[in-house]
């Protein structure tokens, strides 16, 4: 799907029609939308297609977080009764772990999540399965619509006008939320390094103080 060619086509209900796609790859588990080459081109070519920047980029925003609720609700009401003890993928240990990781780190999951196709329409479903809390995601959502949506946009507006950006926008996204974990992965890993290293050097001191302390002669005692 060429995303110039179906804006050019659309005449009025341009506007209308980005805003469906966003709330459905956000929020319906159709996840194969081009939705950050539609942001993009619509950005590159809101002049043409008289829209207002500020207008579009405000639905857009709109559509995002409808959409992303209604994920984290459908996750919330349907999604626990899909994991299972005895499942091959949607096992329920992978819920706790889920839960987990949204306590610890669901704000930036969200915003994160939103700048990565497929991803993006996932991860509310999944921050609704976790029971992740309900006002902290709505919160975390906004940022992550307005965030992607704006820079999206404005990106098409600034740069569309050159080929290879135009042409790989997803995999910039990409990469620059790999660029945006990258310090705190290296950081987790150097840390599991470190504790194994203790953990190791640990059981190799006990492993040597066993066998010294039943070769030294026992200490008499008086009396």
């Amino acid at each position: 799907m060429d995303p110039a060619s179906l804006l050019a086509g659309l005449g009025p209900a341009t506007l209308a029609v980005v805003a469906l796609m966003v709330f459905i790859e956000s929020g319906l588990l159709f996840p194969f939308l081009p939705g950050d080459s539609l942001l993009f081109t619509a950005g590159l070519l809101h002049q043409q297609l008289n829209l207002s920047l500020p207008v579009l980029i405000g639905v857009v925003v709109l559509a995002a977080v409808s959409g992303d609720q209604v994920g984290y609700m459908l996750g919330r009401k349907f999604g626990r009764r899909w994991f299972k003890d005895d499942a091959r993928i949607l096992k329920s240990k992978y819920l706790v772990e889920t839960e987990e990781f949204f306590a610890k780190r669901g704000g930036w999951a969200i915003v994160l999540a939103r700048f990565v196709p497929v991803v993006r329409t996932y991860a509310p479903l999944v921050a609704g399965v976790a029971n992740y809390n309900y006002r902290k995601f709505t919160l975390w959502n906004i940022a992550g619509a307005v965030g992607w949506a704006g820079s999206i946009t404005l990106l098409g507006t600034w740069l569309g006008h050159y080929e290879i950006i135009a042409r790989n926008i997803d995999v910039i996204a990409i990469a620059l939320v790999l660029a945006s974990v990258l310090p705190a992965a290296i950081s987790m890993l150097a840390k599991r390094h470190a504790a194994r290293k203790a953990a190791g050097t640990a059981v190799a001191s006990t492993e040597v103080a066993g066998p010294l302390e039943d070769a030294l002669p026992e200490t008499p005692t008086n009396g």
